[in-house]
């Protein structure tokens, strides 16, 4: 029986894991981004911050494979960047600079509990898939320890 693919089976587990890593940093990085600009009532284009949200897409990784499940497996990767089109919050406050004919200010449309929420699932995704990295890195060396 030859050890290849048991091998490529590991790597393949690996590279699964590390996008799930990659993609769960990037979007721990746009929720950082959203909740530093939640009080920035004009960017560059004059208009207030709108918060963005990622945008994944999964491939593929064992299109080949005989078992069905593992066909089925993906990497995920972040593909991009959507914008929230919500409005922002107006609130009354005729001194700001940014206030409008009437003394309203809009504010981003970023929700600081919602953005917290959003920052402990990616924690969490995170540390799962790290979690993942070290069994698989458990499993290659017991099947090392077995072959020797």
């Amino acid at each position: 029986m030859s050890r290849l693919p048991q091998v490529a089976g590991v790597f393949t587990a690996m590279e699964v894991a590390a996008s799930g890593l990659t993609a769960e940093r990037g979007r721990m990085n746009l929720i950082a981004s959203n909740l530093a600009n939640a009080h920035t009532t004009r960017g560059a284009d004059g208009n207030p911050y709108k918060r963005v949200d990622p945008v994944f897409v999964g491939k593929s990784v064992n299109k080949s494979s005989f078992d069905p499940v593992l066909r089925q497996i993906s990497e995920v990767h972040l593909a991009g960047t959507r914008t929230d089109t919500s409005p922002g919050q107006l609130v009354y406050d005729p001194s700001h600079p940014d206030a409008n004919a009437q003394g309203y200010v809009e504010y981003p449309n970023v929700n600081v509990v919602t953005e917290m929420v959003n920052l402990m699932t990616a924690s969490r995704a995170y540390e799962a898939g790290v979690t993942s990295i070290e069994s698989i890195k458990s499993m290659a060396r017991s099947a090392l320890k077995i072959g020797q």
